[in-house]
């Protein structure tokens, strides 16, 4: 049984809200060096901002690296309950356009092949992706086919910022102090970096961030990039005998020295992974961008070794320095931060099932702000925002799973 009363107007609310937020440009770029990576970021990040404001929640603030933070204050009679946190974050991931995202929403979905691009014909289906079947008699928001639609964490911006409004419209129901705050960059592994825990002023929080509906999760990836750089050397192909070095070729084959078994297709569950992101490459030199995942520490740290290994031994074949390795750390798995403190799990899995829902407790094949926030002192756990097939133009999610990841925030701040 519903414990809030999410009627037709906060439906509405919800949705457009949602809608709103995808149709800002707002990707990273793991290029830049600033904070936020990207000068797009600061238009979604105002545009919060004011919304907040406009709201009424108290201290709303949004710092020089576009972090923002924001309160909705108890209203118990004798607070002593604590300052519980909800963040999520704005950025889209580069992995996929995010520019003049045309949402589209769908009423009523009965389980068909649904076209969002009538001119390439471009089809989202239950045959290819079979969550959809979940969602059979509810309003779907989808791309057009064309971007990726930016649920990947619009939508639990969205369902924070709603949750904040109901929590406010709705004095009579008793909660402690709850603290909100949106990060850019989190795509590209930045998103906590430069988040001031101690402003935050929360106990524990919880990052909104998850896909399928019950979704929990407390344990993730250890993460790191790795930018390998292959020189070669351009001369005129006319006369290139004995003299050209084509990088992209020497690409291709330090690509195959790589296990073909270890990529994100072919593992699952705790399985780990070295995945190509992307490529950029002529005959003089070529870049390869990785990512390395493994939840098990040590074989972590094995991994990161044989990826330099792997280098030396190229090196070794085809002269010094052909190639060379920049690994930077990431994010670890935040399991270990939940020693003693598993009452934070609980409390969220509590709140699902008041919601109606059977938590979905399990490792994230992926990582969130809330892995680096748990070792920055603020454990962090990661709850469903809804969305579903994240970076890509099949992207989608269901409104009435970004209501239920509403009500289960309410239901956290109420307890």
């Amino acid at each position: 049984m519903s414990t809030i009363e999410f009627n037709e107007m906060w439906r509405e609310k919800l949705l457009n809200r949602f809608l709103s937020y995808v149709k800002i440009y707002s990707t990273s770029d793991a290029e830049s060096e600033t904070t936020p990576s990207t000068e797009r970021q600061w238009d979604i990040a105002n545009y919060i901002v004011e919304e907040l404001k406009t709201i009424g929640l108290e201290d709303v603030s949004i710092d020089e690296h576009g972090y923002i933070m924001a309160y909705v204050p108890s209203n118990l009679e004798n607070d002593s309950q604590p300052t519980i946190g909800f963040i999520s974050h704005y950025d889209t991931s580069p992995d996929f356009s995010g520019e003049n995202v045309k949402p589209q929403v769908w009423e009523n979905y009965q389980g068909e092949d649904l076209v969002l691009n009538k001119e390439s014909n471009f089809t989202l289906s239950p045959s290819k992706f079979e969550s959809l079947k979940k969602h059979i008699g509810q309003t779907l928001i989808t791309t057009d086919g064309n971007t990726l639609l930016g649920a990947d964490d619009k939508a639990g911006c969205a369902e924070i910022v709603t949750a904040a409004e109901y929590l406010i419209a709705h004095p009579e129901i008793k909660h402690g102090r709850m603290a909100i705050g949106f990060t850019p960059d989190e795509e590209i592994g930045r998103g906590a970096h430069k988040f001031d825990v101690a402003k935050f002023g929360a106990e524990f929080a919880y990052t909104i961030d998850g896909s399928e509906v019950g979704e929990l999760e407390y344990e993730n990836f250890n993460a790191a990039g790795a930018v390998v750089k292959i020189h070669g050397l351009s001369v005129h192909p006319g006369y290139a005998f004995g003299k050209m070095v084509n990088a992209s070729l020497l690409a291709a084959e330090f690509i195959q020295s790589l296990p073909a078994n270890e990529t994100p297709s072919t593992t699952k569950g705790f399985e780990g992974f070295y995945h190509l992101m992307d490529v950029t490459s002529d005959v003089s030199e070529c870049k390869l961008q990785y990512i390395i995942r493994d939840h098990d520490e040590e074989k972590f740290e094995a991994r990161k070794k044989f990826m330099e290994q792997k280098v030396a031994e190229f090196n070794q074949n085809h002269g010094e320095k052909t190639a060379e390795v920049e690994i930077k750390e990431q994010y670890r798995n935040m399991k270990q931060q939940f020693q003693g403190k598993m009452h934070i799990v609980d409390l969220a899995a509590k709140a699902m099932k008041e919601a109606g829902i059977e938590p979905k407790i399990k490792a994230i094949r992926g990582g969130t702000d809330g892995a680096q926030l748990s070792y920055m002192g603020l454990p962090c756990p990661n709850i469903f925002a809804g969305g579903m097939n994240f970076h890509g133009p099949y992207e989608y999610v269901a409104l009435e799973s970004m209501e239920k990841s509403v009500e289960v925030i309410v239901n956290i701040v109420k307890a």
